[in-house]
């Protein structure tokens, strides 16, 4: 009888206890146990946020973006930005984010271009020019950054270029000196908007061309000259649509003042040096990407595109490249957010991006840092 009881107690300790052996039950404990932690935690960090910022008299949330700037940003691109009509934080975030934008995509689509030419050039049957193009790599890809900004802003930009008053002159109307470059700036008019669409659908256009003349290729063996034909569409049509509204777009010509250009647009010369430190850099490292993409793609490819009577530039276009990119885009994707992410640096030269104007002088000046 005592055994029994003994027994039975056994039994139902283990069936209470059991609970705990059973997989799906203890892992839905261990993850109520975490959230409730995970929120607890978070509580007490934003409690004790709000506490020490209100102690200190700091503000937080997003009203200050309505708030007055009061300070001049030299590159404003399309967005209205004034400092006597009171323009606020917020048209600052917008201007950064716009001017950030610009260089990140003008230096991917330089890098790229200027990467993809050394690369393939690094593999170049003429030992001179790929022992040259490969010493020019390793020499830029060994140079810091930040180094690099500052030698083509205050070394090369700003020490070779002449003075506002003595800039080089093209045709009277662009002006190139050491502040920038300063040339017409475009005024569109009632209509414009109507060239802005046709141009959208010659692009439409030049993309379905493409599209048809591959699988005409792909069908016929044939190819069709859709470079010059797409050339001239994206020309000719928005030229004709504005022939038709009369030419709605007008011109501001700059003039000379008393120590600076009075009217027109005028891009600014950081611009250019951060734009130029970010091409060669950023191309330096495209280009390897591009060699070891080319390299990865089978001799065997190259020998039977010969044996075809294909010439080496098709051979590159039709067939090596195409195989090559699916070793080359993952790498250059992270090559494009690197270019990206180093364009904060264009504070090193003032150059007017995110970091500088809204992430440095904004935050700082509203106490939101």
């Amino acid at each position: 009888m005592a055994l029994d009881v003994q027994d039975g107690g056994r039994q139902a300790k283990r069936r209470v206890a059991g609970w705990w052996y059973d997989p799906k039950v203890r892992a839905i404990v261990i993850q109520v146990v975490f959230v409730v932690a995970l929120v607890a935690t978070l509580a007490y960090v934003v409690n004790n946020t709000v506490e020490n910022l209100e102690k200190r008299d700091i503000r937080a949330g997003f009203g200050f973006l309505s708030e007055p700037a009061g300070f001049e940003i030299p590159l404003t691109g399309i967005i209205d930005y004034s400092v006597d009509e009171g323009s606020t934080h917020g048209a600052v975030f917008l201007i950064g984010l716009q001017n950030t934008f610009l260089i990140s995509a003008a230096g991917i689509v330089l890098a790229t271009i200027f990467g993809f030419l050394l690369g393939i050039l690094r593999l170049s049957g003429n030992w001179i020019v790929s022992r040259l193009v490969g010493a020019y790599i390793e020499l830029v890809r060994n140079i810091p950054l930040p180094l690099q900004f500052i030698f083509w802003h205050f070394a090369v930009f700003l020490l070779f270029l002449p003075h506002v008053r003595k800039s080089f002159s093209f045709l009277d109307t662009f002006f190139i000196h050491n502040r920038g470059v300063t040339g017409p700036k475009p005024i569109p008019e009632d209509g414009f908007e109507f060239v802005v669409l046709a141009l959208m659908a010659a692009i439409g256009a030049a993309i379905l061309l493409r599209n048809w003349s591959k699988k005409r290729q792909d069908a016929t063996g044939e190819q069709f000259p859709i470079f010059w034909v797409s050339l001239v569409t994206l020309i000719a049509l928005p030229l004709a649509v504005s022939a038709a509204f009369g030419f709605p777009l007008s011109w501001e010509y700059a003039s000379m003042g008393k120590f600076r250009f009075i009217g027109g647009m005028e891009i600014q010369i950081e611009l250019f040096s951060a734009l130029t430190a970010l091409t060669i850099y950023t191309s330096a490292f495209i280009a390897e990407i591009v060699r070891a993409g080319i390299m990865a793609v089978s001799k065997g490819q190259t020998e039977a595109a010969h044996a075809l009577g294909l010439r080496h530039g098709l051979t590159l276009r039709l067939i090596i490249i195409p195989q090559a990119l699916r070793v080359i885009i993952p790498p250059l994707i992270s090559q494009y957010l690197n270019l990206t992410k180093n364009s904060s640096l264009g504070i090193l030269i003032g150059y007017p991006d995110l970091f500088n104007v809204f992430g440095g002088i904004s935050l700082n000046q509203t106490g939101q840092a």
